[in-house]
């Protein structure tokens, strides 16, 4: 039984997250239709990332075992031209690297990118897209304060309640924002992440960028390890699963 490995690439707007879900848009149900489809075989793919409803992805990284052997041209093509309706698409096939590589548990860093258009009029062409905040922010304060939660910590205070981790504490090995134009970028680099801990991150992020809060307020959150001492969440139309490594 071939195993594949997908990049795909979606605009999570119209999902309810990645996951699948009885009688909700997902974007797994929309691969495994798609596979159904063109193949014939009801199978359940695994994923890098499990994202969140109204989150995107521009290199997700999936598997998928069917039981022939067709061709990576065919698979990409195939499950392409059965999502055509859908907000998703396959970038990339190939067969995976051994047996027993695994999409999430082989998976051995994971990166988000976090967009924001700064400026006054709404986004038009950019709508669901990014966060829009009108007022200036100082992508240079923010990324200093980003510095902060770079490393090994307990992130409870970034950690949603429902999140279903063993653990908070995690690696954060690059937190960067950068200014391009209009826009401010967020990019978070770890091994993997607590759930909706770059949204939290972000949202935190951006009140030190408003003038709100300073880095010292950022560390003194991390610090205390209470969810109540989060700023808040951002919302998840500006976060993009932005790649997946594999070592």
């Amino acid at each position: 039984m071939p195993r594949y490995k997908l990049t795909i690439e979606y605009d999570g707007t119209a999902y309810n997250g990645f996951q699948a879900q009885a009688d909700q848009p997902t974007v797994q149900g929309a691969i495994e239709a798609a596979i159904l489809a063109f193949s014939g075989e009801r199978i359940r793919i695994a994923a890098a990332g499990r994202t969140d409803t109204g989150v995107h992805a521009t290199a997700q990284v999936i598997h998928a075992d069917l039981e022939r052997d067709w061709p990576v041209d065919t698979v990409l093509n195939a499950i392409n031209a059965h999502l055509i309706k859908q907000d998703v698409c396959v970038l990339s096939a190939e067969y995976a690297p051994d047996p027993e590589w695994h999409a999430r548990f082989s998976a051995t860093g994971r990166g988000y990118l976090y967009r924001i258009l700064n400026r006054r009029p709404q986004p038009v062409l950019e709508r669901d897209r990014v966060w829009h905040v009108k007022k200036t922010l100082d992508a240079e304060a923010m990324h200093q304060a980003a510095q902060v939660l770079v490393g090994l910590h307990d992130f409870t205070t970034f950690r949603d309640v429902g999140c279903q981790s063993k653990s908070p504490i995690k690696t954060l090995d690059v937190a960067r924002v950068s200014r391009f134009g209009e826009e401010v970028h967020l990019v978070f680099q770890a091994r993997s992440f607590l759930h909706r801990q770059v949204r939290s991150m972000t949202g935190t992020l951006v009140e030190v960028g408003l003038g709100r809060w300073t880095a010292h307020d950022v560390k003194a959150a991390l610090e205390a390890k209470d969810r109540a001492r989060c700023g808040p969440v951002a919302p998840s139309a500006g976060l993009y699963l932005s790649g997946v490594r594999y070592d």
